[in-house]
Formats: structure tokens, sequence, C-alpha cells
């Protein structure tokens, strides 16, 4: 598997297709079920992942996938090796569900525990974002007729006046309000799904902290737009992220630990400060 041209075009195909087909379940009437984890699934994350499987299964053959809906029916690769998948075909079910428009289709590639390339679609939005890591990231506008405007994009410097800081639109806690009441926050906006690492990656916001639930499928591809525009995902150790994760003892398997995602390096360090931690080196 090479991490070239060709493979991210194709990943952005696939989640272009996936976001079209999770659209077509949006613009209707759809039914919503619950997991056996009691969070809620629709035909569109359904519809969406066995798109996402049927074209991987072309592009990267062989190449071990964890997806989400797999991974709730008890499908998980017995062996994932150094490089495998990611995908979550509707990032921000909730988001799907009260049609706000910001959910996300998310596929990403690990190599080394870390994601190396990440797609994330937002179709509601017309809008899509590809990274790869020591290659930039980008951010496109998607015309009715499918062509893509692409620009580049990177974190911006951290400004004077305080941090633009997302939250969770569904899940801001306790501990996140504590953290942001130590921190100079000039103005705060509410987001769903992955695109809270984009919006960062673009230099819309400086910090995003997730001091909740979530697991390597949400985190995998916004993580990878992010670290190659510039940025950083890391635990509250100030260590990055790692992916692949299997029997934990704290957790289920492919759970992340709480996140701080963050663009210029002063941000992460004030975070990181706030909870009383040391930066990254």
């Amino acid at each position: 598997m090479t991490l070239d041209a060709s493979l991210l075009d194709a990943l952005i195909a696939g989640a272009l297709t996936a976001g079209r087909a999770v659209m077509e379940v949006y613009r209707g009437d759809f039914a919503v079920a619950a997991k056996g984890d009691a969070s809620p699934v629709t035909e569109a994350d359904e519809r969406a992942e066995r798109l996402i499987l049927a074209d991987l299964a072309r592009v990267l053959p062989g190449v071990p996938v964890v997806a989400e809906e797999q991974v709730a029916a008890g499908e998980i690769p017995p062996r994932l090796g150094d490089r495998f998948v990611l995908v979550d075909p509707l990032d921000g079910t909730k988001e799907f569900i009260s049609r706000n428009g910001e959910f996300t289709v998310n596929i990403a590639v690990v190599k080394g525990g870390r994601p190396v390339v990440g797609v994330v679609a937002a179709p509601a939005l017309g809008e899509i974002y590809a990274g790869v890591v020591g290659a930039g990231s980008r951010h496109g506008t998607v015309g009715v007729d499918g062509t893509i405007r692409w620009r580049d994009i990177a974190v911006r410097a951290a400004p004077t006046e305080g941090l633009v800081v997302l939250a969770s639109r569904s899940h801001a806690g306790p501990e996140t309000e504590a953290l942001l009441s130590r921190l100079a926050v000039a103005r705060r906006v509410s987001a769903g799904s992955s695109l809270k690492f984009c919006r960062v990656a673009a230099g819309e916001a400086d910090l995003y902290p997730r001091l909740g639930r979530t697991m390597e499928w949400d985190t995998a591809a916004g993580d990878a737009v992010l670290t190659a525009a510039g940025g950083q995902v890391v635990g509250l150790d100030g260590r990055p992220l790692t992916y692949g994760k299997r029997d934990q003892a704290s957790d289920v398997d492919f759970a992340n630990p709480w996140f701080l995602a963050a663009g210029a390096k002063p941000a992460l360090e004030a975070a990181l400060a706030g909870l009383g931690g040391d930066p990254a080196g």
C-alpha cells in the first residue's frame, strides 16, 4: 500500500459516494435504532459503510478495515498489523437525526499506530477535507456537479486576544467547562462531529478539547487532517493519540482516552497547563 495521490483520490471519491448515499436517507423519512451501547444508528450509517467497504476492497485489497458498524456487529479483523483503515460512515449521528447538517463521513489510513491519511466529507454542507501527514491538508467545496474546488489549509498562530475554542455540541461536560474557565477564551463555538478537527486545521479555531469518550473511528480522519495541517492531537499526558488499541485494561477495544486537538503549540501548552499537564515535547 502506497500513500500516493491516487490512493488519496480514491478515498476522496469513496467518501463522496458514501456521502451521496447518506444524503438520500437524510432527505427522506428514516427510522432510528439503538445499538448495544445505546448509541443511535440509521439506514444511512449502514448504507454508507457498505459502499466504503466495497471501495476499500478494490483500492486496498487485503488491508484490514475497522469500521464502526461492523465492530458493533462483532466483526473485527483478528490482526491489524502495521497498516489498517478506520471508517466511521456517519460521524455525528445525533446531528444527522436533528438535521443540523454537521455530520461527516470519515476514512483514515493508519500506519505504525498513527493516522497518516484522512478524509472527512460533510455532505450536507458541501465540504470535504483531506490530509496526508507530511504533505499538507486541503479543504474542498463540492459543486452540484460533483467537482471540487480545493484550497490548501494550515493551522493559524495562536491569537493574542484569546483562543477560539470548539466544544462538542452533544457531549460537552463539566470537565470541559472547568478547563475552559481556566483559559483565556475569546470565543466559544459549538460544532458537531469531526468537523471540529477540520475547523482547527483550517485556522478557524485554536483548540478542541474532548474530555469524554470517543472511539478511534470518530477521530482518526480528523486527527490526520489536523496533524497534516500543522496541528497536534494528544492525550492529557501530552502524547499523540495512538490507534489500533486492543485488550485495554481500562476500556474496550478501540476506545480513546480524553484528548486535546490544537492548532499552534501555544494553544496546546495553555490547555495542558490548564489541566495541570506538561506541553508535548
